[in-house]
C-alpha cells in the first residue's frame, strides 16, 4: 500500500521524527562506520581481496525483468546452448529461444498477462459450491488442507468486502472535497498543479474558501511525508486506492477472470503440461522485478545508476507473477525451470494467504533441495506473525517436513527511517528466518529508471545478494551451510522495537524471528573464511 494511504486510514497522522539523514543506499552500510544499520557490504569486499570469485547463477522468479536496462543487461543469465530468434528449441528444454530465462505468463504468440485476478477469489469462487455448507470433520482426509483453505478465502473476502464498504463511505467524501479544494488553489495559482511550497506562499494572502482549501491539503501534504509530492500525483493515489476497495468489494460477488488461462492455454491442474508461455520477459513486467534484480546483482563500479551487492552474477529471469497473485503451479514449474536450467540461488519476491495447489510448490521445492539450489523468499507485507496466519508459498511442507534450502525474509529499517523494523513487515519467531533492509531501497526499473521502494520483496534480494557473494567466493557452500551462516552470523539488534500491525506494542528486535538478526555481508563473510580453517 502506498504510504500516504497507510497514514490516511490506518495511523496517526503525525510522522514520527527522523534522527539523521534519509540516505539512498544505507542498506549497503555499516552501522559503526556510517550510523546506518546496513548489510556493511564494503567491509566485506575489504575481507574478500585477492580471492578469486566464480560465476554464481541467480533466477530471479518475478513479474519479470526489463533485459535492457544499462544496469542490468551485462550481467543477465545468457543460455549457451539456446541461438536466439530462431524460434527453435536448441537446447531441448522445451523452451524455444529462452535466452535470458522464461515467461509462464503469457501466450506462445508472445502477448503476456498484464493483470491477474486474486488467489483468495480464485480459491472463494472455486470451491463455494463444494465446501460453503460442509464441517471440517466431513471432508474427506485428501480434501482437509483444500478446505482450509477455502474456509481461509472465505473469511478474508468477507472481511474485505466489509471494510471496502466502510472505507468507501469515508474516501468518497475526502476525493470530492480534495478535488474541489484544487481547483480553487490551481485558479488561485494559474496551474494544473501544486506542491506545498507553493500553497504555503498563497496562503500569505488568501481569502476565507482558499484559506480552507489550503488547510485541507496541508494536512494531505503532511500525511504524505513527501515534500516534492505534487497535487495531481496525491489524487491520483487516492483514486487508485478507491479503485482498490471497489474491487475487494466486488471479489465477494464477482467471478474471477481468469485472464491467465486465455492466453497460456494449459491444463492448470496438469503439472506435466508444463511447455507454454514465451520468452517476452520486459513485456508487462513493471518495475518490481526489475528492482530486485538490481538490488541483487546492477553492475557495480561502471558509473551508473545503483550498485548491487554480488559482483559475480547472472541473472536469470522467469516470470511467474504479473499484476494480481501467482498462480501455483507457475510457481512450481518456474523453480523447476531455474533448477533444471543451472540455478544455484532463487530468489522469491512474491507470495499470497492461500496457496491451493501447495502440493505442486512443495515437490518444486523439494527438487530444488534435492539438487542443492537455495530458496529466498520474501516474508510478506501484511504486517501479521505468520506463525498464525501463513504466508504462501513456505518451508513447511504438506508431509509435515520442512525444507532445509529455503530461507524467509523480513524486512528492517533504520533509524533514519522511521524505525529498525518496517511497518508493514511480516515476522515470526518460527516461520521468518531472518531481517534484512527493505526500507527505502534504491534500485534498477524499466526503461532505464532508478525508483525508491518498500517491501519484504526488497528485503529478499539483499540475502540473496549476500548468499550470491558467498557462493560466489566460497562455491563448495551447500544451502543448508549458507542459511547456516546468513542467520549465525547476522547484526545482533538489542533493543525494543514497535511490532509490525500493532500501534503501541513493543517487543524485542530478536523476538521478531528466528535468528533475532539482521543480515550482514562482513559477518558473513568473516565466518565463511574461519570455516575454511577448520
Amino acid at each position: 500500500m502506498n504510504k500516504i494511504f497507510f497514514l490516511l486510514f490506518f495511523s496517526p497522522s503525525v510522522l514520527l521524527a527522523q534522527t539523521k539523514e534519509k540516505k539512498q543506499g544505507w542498506h549497503l552500510l555499516d552501522a559503526r562506520t556510517d550510523g546506518y544499520y546496513g548489510i556493511s557490504l564494503n567491509p566485506a569486499y575489504e575481507l574478500l581481496k585477492g580471492r578469486k570469485s566464480t560465476t554464481v547463477v541467480v533466477a530471479v522468479i518475478d513479474s519479470g525483468i526489463d533485459t535492457t536496462h544499462e544496469d542490468l543487461k551485462q550481467i543477465l543469465w545468457r543460455n549457451p546452448k539456446e541461438v536466439p530468434g530462431n524460434g527453435h528449441d536448441d537446447d531441448g528444454n522445451g523452451y524455444a529461444d529462452d535466452v535470458n530465462g522464461w515467461n509462464f505468463c503469457g501466450s506462445s504468440s508472445g502477448e503476456n498477462v498484464s493483470t491477474n485476478s486474486h488467489e483468495v477469489a480464485r480459491v472463494y469462487h472455486g470451491w463455494k459450491s463444494t465446501f460453503a455448507d460442509m464441517k471440517e470433520k466431513n471432508v474427506p482426509a485428501g480434501q482437509r488442507f483444500l478446505f482450509q483453505q477455502w474456509v481461509k478465502a472465505a473469511d478474508i473476502i468477507e472481511k474485505d468486502a466489509e471494510d471496502a464498504e466502510r472505507r468507501l463511505l469515508n474516501i468518497e467524501p475526502l476525493i470530492d472535497a480534495l478535488e474541489t479544494s484544487s481547483k480553487i488553489i490551481n485558479e488561485r495559482l494559474g496551474t494544473k498543479q501544486f506542491t506545498e511550497t507553493q500553497i504555503i506562499k498563497l496562503a500569505r494572502d488568501a481569502g476565507e474558501k482558499t484559506a480552507k482549501a489550503i488547510a485541507l491539503w496541508r494536512d494531505i501534504f503532511t500525511q504524505s511525508g513527501d515534500q516534492s509530492i505534487i497535487s495531481t500525483t496525491i489524487l491520483s493515489q487516492i483514486a487508485d486506492y478507491r479503485n482498490q476497495l471497489v474491487s475487494n468489494r466486488k471479489r465477494k460477488t464477482d467471478l474471477p477472470e481468469d485472464t491467465r488461462g486465455k492466453l497460456t492455454k494449459d491444463r492448470y491442474t496438469d503439472i506435466e503440461d508444463r511447455f507454454y508461455g514465451n520468452n517476452n520477459l520486459k513485456a508487462s513486467s513493471g518495475d518490481h522485478g526489475t528492482s530486485v534484480a538490481g538490488v541483487i546483482a546492477a553492475l557495480r563500479s561502471n558509473g551508473l545508476g545503483i550498485n548491487g551487492i554480488a559482483d559475480n552474477v547472472h541473472i536469470m529471469a522467469i516470470r511467474a507473477v504479473p499484476g494480481g497473485d501467482e498462480h501455483d503451479k507457475d510457481v512450481a514449474l518456474a523453480i523447476r525451470y531455474a533448477v533444471d536450467n543451472g540455478a544455484q540461488i532463487v530468489n522469491m519476491s512474491f507470495g499470497k494467504p492461500v496457496s491451493p495447489y501447495k502440493q505442486m510448490v512443495d515437490d518444486a521445492v523439494k527438487y530444488a533441495q534435492l539438487k542443492g539450489v537455495l530458496l529466498v523468499h520474501a516474508a510478506g507485507n501484511d504486517g501479521k506473525d505468520v506463525s498464525k496466519d501463513m504466508f504462501y508459498p513456505s518451508q513447511e511442507l504438506l508431509d509435515g517436513m520442512r525444507a532445509t534450502n529455503y530461507i524467509t525474509v523480513g524486512a528492517s529499517g533504520d533509524a533514519s527511517l522511521d524505525g529498525m523494523v518496517a511497518s508493514f513487515s511480516n515476522y515470526s519467531k518460527e516461520y521468518v528466518d531472518i531481517f534484512a533492509p527493505g526500507v527505502y531501497i534504491h534500485s534498477t526499473a524499466t526503461d532505464n529508471r532508478y525508483v525508491d521502494g518498500d517491501g519484504t520483496s526488497l528485503a529478499a534480494p539483499v540475502v540473496t545478494g549476500v548468499a550470491a557473494l558467498l557462493k560466489s567466493y566460497f562455491p563448495q557452500l551447500t544451502p543448508e551451510q549458507m542459511i547456516k551462516i546468513l542467520m549465525s552470523s547476522g547484526e545482533q539488534v538489542n533493543m525494543k522495537v514497535d511490532v509490525p500491525g500493532e500501534e503501541k506494542k513493543k517487543l524485542s528486535f530478536a523476538s521478531l524471528s528466528v535468528s533475532g538478526r539482521i543480515v550482514n555481508a562482513f559477518n558473513a563473510v568473516k565466518m565463511a573464511m574461519e570455516g575454511e580453517t577448520k
